[in-house]
């Protein structure tokens, strides 16, 4: 919702040859205090020592968040010539980012005296009762209280007979007083997010109303007066429990936009289905009522699913029904969503760069889901939610839902702290968060587009802009002085917020667009050098940074610089004495994209081959660490490094160790990884040596790339390196015990077991081979009792096959897992219950092995299947031919 026109918050100077105000915060009639830590205190002091300047204030702003509201609030009623008044809350911030609201929870009698007072924002504070004082404000035309705990309204209310705009957005109101109604020049009305039950037939006489927001709150009718309202023109009603609504809504003669959306209307009538600006979506239409079932306590109740761990798939009928996932992720199917039964099938993937679509500065917060049939067209919206990992650092950012429709990827708005979204198809689904983005439309006649993060940034379109109605959004990521300084080296760097535009058309505007920048800190347009203030404009990706100071006119006031541009991209503005600042620019942008990080390389205790390698952002590692050192031990995290948000790099081991593993991500020796700043960039490998260990230990290293690993190696990769091997991030030392179980002079890799070849699975579905199977023996270690256990070994089998290779660990595990083998290699669901017995013994590295196997097998059978199809039509076009 936008603030009523003409009370947005501009700082001007004073009037040329006025005299200096009393403090710089006393702007001419205007008294800006709740950009101040202690604001309060600021306009305490001022009116203390200059009482007679604040005589003519007429605008003042205060944070309710400061400590000495209460005190300021009994002084504020001396000012006599008040016309706006902003005691807003938000201004600070709890741990997970969320605006604390203010401590105002009344206002003193006396404001009611204020009379000359026409604009009053309480919003964002604890208010559970309009304070009494503000039906006597006769003069008020905008009072906006939203975000706060209102239950209801008093019923004197009406006497605002001057208010035209009223905004009780998010609080607990259940009803409306009947003096509503008389409230005759109200124009605006927006009441969405609360608690409505009903509308008194009074609201009828709104006869001035042009806009009203009844959204989200519980309304099952609204009165047949609102037909009185000829004035209006958009009429929100979506996210109600309405189940009709009159006829005579479609008459109103300046309506241009009815949204009736998600509400629960089966029948509606006929003038108003067809009229071109009523939205309907998200409503069961043409279905009849269902009639309850006995043993059912409401015929809207859903059936509840839960879903255990090894489950991958579920139905959906016609009835609909709430599924729970054990990770937990939600759906919510309404009735008549699916028309027939349909099999959902899920699952959640690794990111990897094709599930996951990263945008500048945006940062992955959850795994990616997939739904599956793709690209099927539900009758209703069906909800998702998702859990994610709150970026507790991340301030002035937004968390959406990210989704594939098919041809291009979109962000869907969510709730804060848990990501739903309702969507009409499936795809992938992950939890995204992303610099605020502030969205308009612009028409032919222009318009104004402000960020909500910085108001001080504005882009002013004029009349004539564009022939078209084009979508433009804006993007803000503000920057502190101490990042410039400690990335430039240079105190005397400054710059302004990092400002994004862009448009759906991809044509310059027709006229030069108007853009309003803040100077950077500490520079105002009293000690402004102009010679060192640079304008750079960037490239969409962010490569290269022009200085475009001398291609516009830049226009300073005492906060702002000014200038227009007719196409967009990134613009930013900087204060140096540096004469060239494209490459310095692109240095700090790349920065702010980065992340400083250490790798860790880990050893299993029981069984040094395992190896366990991971990413970790450098205010995680300590906490990792403690985490895994009852089961690893290793050597010292390696030194910082910075990386992009969803880099790919690589490991590889160097000096006699080699990975030991048929992975589908191991490519030449190599280990590919991708970096996700809020996720596990783990993966456990089983590493062996070529070099004979009989007779001692074999020390080596695993080093990390940003690409390839290089051709040769040098022999000090060991040592902290700097110059031309720009690839290499960070190396690790590894040390691999002298072998003790491995005895004897048998050079089979089955230490003398002797088995026919085995294919366990099937082609579809994928292959694990008898090479497969020794790899996976190898890493199982001192586990393979509760693993045989859980593959349905007795205990008597497992002591017996203990007791025949007692001298010998890799005998004992290579003789149950073979064993089983041999015995289920019939069984079409061996290898899903292989996995499930290695979930339940805890070695999900060695679950995760097994499916990436199987699914390498899938893709190869798949691209078989292909060719063979495409030789067997080529064939018979060659024979078509021939023929002819």
């Amino acid at each position: 919702m936008a603030e009523p026109p003409g009370l947005r918050d501009e700082r001007g100077e004073g009037a040329p040859g006025a005299p200096a105000p009393a403090s710089p915060c006393l702007a001419d009639n205007r008294l800006n205090l709740d950009v101040y830590p202690d604001g309060c205190g600021h306009f305490l002091q001022l009116l203390e020592r200059h009482r007679g300047d604040l005589a003519r204030v007429e605008f003042v702003r205060l944070s309710s968040n400061d400590r000495l509201l209460g005190t300021a609030l009994g002084a504020l009623p001396l000012l006599r010539s008040l016309k706006s008044l902003v005691l807003k809350g938000g201004h600070a911030r709890d741990e997970f980012g969320s605006r604390r609201p203010g401590s105002l929870t009344s206002l003193p009698p006396d404001f009611g005296n204020l009379r000359c007072l026409t604009h009053l924002d309480l919003s964002f504070n604890r208010l559970s009762t309009l304070p009494s004082c503000i039906p006597h404000l006769r003069s008020l035309r905008v009072l906006l209280v939203n975000h706060n705990s209102l239950e209801a309204l008093p019923e004197d209310f009406g006497c605002l007979s001057k208010l035209t705009f009223f905004s009780a957005m998010r609080n607990q109101l259940k009803g409306l007083p009947r003096s509503i109604g008389e409230l005759a020049a109200l124009q605006d009305l927006y009441l969405s997010e609360n608690a409505l039950e009903y509308l008194p037939e009074e609201v009828g006489n709104l006869h001035s109303c042009t806009e009203l927001d009844l959204s989200g709150n519980r309304l099952a009718n609204i009165p047949d007066s609102l037909a009185n309202l000829k004035c209006l023109r958009r009429l929100h009603l979506h996210s109600n429990l309405l189940v009709t609504v009159p006829a005579s809504l479609a008459s109103l003669p300046n309506l241009s936009r009815l949204d009736l959306q998600n509400n629960r209307l089966r029948a509606v009538p006929p003038e108003i289905q067809t009229s071109p600006f009523v939205r309907l979506r998200g409503n069961p239409l043409g279905e009849s009522e269902p009639s309850p079932r006995p043993d059912e306590p409401s015929a809207r109740s859903l059936q509840r699913l839960f879903l255990a761990s090894g489950e991958d798939s579920f139905t959906v009928t016609s009835e609909g029904c709430r599924v729970f996932l054990d990770c937990g992720i939600c759906f919510c199917f309404p009735p008549g969503a699916a028309s027939v039964p349909l099999c959902v099938h899920f699952r959640t993937l690794e990111p990897d760069p094709r599930w996951v679509k990263l945008r500048h500065h945006d940062v992955l917060l959850s795994p990616v889901l997939e739904l599956q049939p793709h690209g099927l067209e539900f009758q209703q919206e069906v909800e998702i939610w998702m859990p994610f990992a709150s970026p507790q650092t991340l301030q002035q950012r937004e968390v959406v839902v990210r989704t594939f429709s098919g041809q291009s990827w979109s962000d869907l708005r969510t709730k804060k702290h848990v990501a739903c979204c309702s969507v009409l198809h499936f795809s992938w689904f992950l939890v995204v968060s992303r610099l605020v983005e502030n969205e308009c439309k612009v028409p032919a006649e222009g318009t104004l587009l402000f960020s909500s993060v910085d108001p001080d940034i504005k882009v002013v379109f004029p009349p004539g802009v564009t022939e078209e109605t084009r979508s433009v959004k804006l993007q803000v990521l503000p920057i502190s002085a101490e990042e410039i300084e400690e990335i430039t080296a240079d105190t005397g760097c400054r710059a302004s917020p990092l400002l994004c535009l862009s448009q759906d058309c991809p044509a310059d505007f027709l006229r030069p667009v108007r853009i309003q920048l803040p100077l950077p800190l500490g520079v105002t347009g009293l000690n402004l050098d102009r010679s060192r203030l640079r304008l750079l404009h960037g490239d969409l990706q962010g490569q290269t940074w022009d200085d475009i100071t001398s291609q516009v006119v830049l226009e300073f006031t005492h906060l702002y610089a000014i200038f227009e541009v007719t196409h967009f991209s990134w613009y930013w503005l900087w204060y140096t004495t540096k004469t060239y600042i494209g490459g310095i620019a692109k240095k700090v942008y790349e920065r702010l994209r980065m992340y400083q990080v250490n790798f860790i390389a880990l050893q299993r205790k029981k069984d040094p081959e395992q190896v366990l390698l991971q990413c970790v952002p450098k205010h995680k590692v300590d906490p990792v660490l403690k985490k895994l050192q009852d089961r690893y031990r290793g050597p010292e995290p390696s030194d910082m490094v910075e990386m992009f948000e969803g880099e790919q790099f690589f490991a590889a081991f160097e000096r006699g160790i080699s990975i030991d593993m048929d992975r589908p991500d191991c490519v030449d020796g190599r280990l590919s990884f991708i970096f996700y700043s809020h996720l596990k960039n783990m993966k456990e490998i089983y590493v062996t040596s070529p070099v004979d260990r009989k007779g001692q230990a074999v020390k080596g290293q695993v080093s990390f790339y940003r690409g390839a690993v290089p051709e040769s190696v040098p022999e000090e990769a060991s040592r902290r390196r700097k110059g031309p091997d720009s690839l290499w991030l960070a190396t690790l030392p590894i040390k691999l015990p002298r072998l003790k179980s491995r005895s004897g002079d048998n050079s089979s890799p089955l230490n003398g077991f002797s088995f026919p070849p085995l294919n366990l699975g099937n082609a579809e579905t994928g292959y694990l081979t008898q090479a497969n199977l020794l790899s996976i023996a190898r890493r199982v270690g001192g586990d393979w009792q509760t693993i045989g256990l859980n593959l349905g070994f007795s205990y008597q089998q497992i002591e017996r096959i203990g007791y025949n290779h007692r001298e010998d660990l890799d005998k004992q595990i290579l003789d149950m897992l073979f064993s089983w083998a041999k015995q289920n290699s019939e069984d079409p669901n061996c290898v899903e219950k292989l996995i499930t017995a290695m979930k339940e013994s805890g070695r999900q590295d060695i679950a995760d092995e097994i499916e990436a196997i199987i699914e390498l097998g899938r893709q190869k059978y798949r691209e078989s299947i292909r060719r063979v199809g495409l030789e067997q039509e080529s064939s018979t076009e060659d024979s078509a031919t021939a023929m002819v």
